[in-house]
């Protein structure tokens, strides 16, 4: 592995966000200055292709990327700021199985954003 392709994919491991290329670029820098956004953007779409990495593309945002080692979870995107709030629910998880199995099916993969605001303070 390259030390570019390792350093994204160390920053990916340590994020608690969905950094999209451009702030990747900037924690990248501080690491290895001089790294070009070229080549940041190269790394993410070989690392994708590696299955290393998750791309997501949420409505009107750029894309954003997690590391393919966070197990499986779904999203919330806060309308108003952007923030991407992981969840997983177990129950959620049953009812896409069986509403599946009632129509004859066996879920393969699947993917849950859920756009969100938050509820006004009283």
């Amino acid at each position: 592995m390259t030390r570019q392709r390792a350093v994204l994919v160390a920053k990916l491991a340590e994020a608690e966000d969905h950094p999209d290329a451009v702030e990747l670029h900037r924690r990248a820098e501080e690491e290895m200055p001089g790294i070009s956004l070229s080549t940041v953007y190269r790394t993410l779409s070989a690392l994708e292709g590696q299955g290393v990495i998750h791309r997501h593309q949420f409505e009107g945002a750029s894309a954003r990327f997690e590391h393919a080692d966070a197990g499986h979870h779904d999203h919330m995107i806060d309308v108003d700021t952007g923030e991407v709030i992981e969840f997983c629910s177990d129950r959620i998880e049953r009812l896409q199985a069986e509403l599946a199995a009632e129509l004859g099916y066996d879920i393969v993969h699947h993917r849950m954003e859920l756009y969100v605001r938050r509820k006004p303070t009283s």
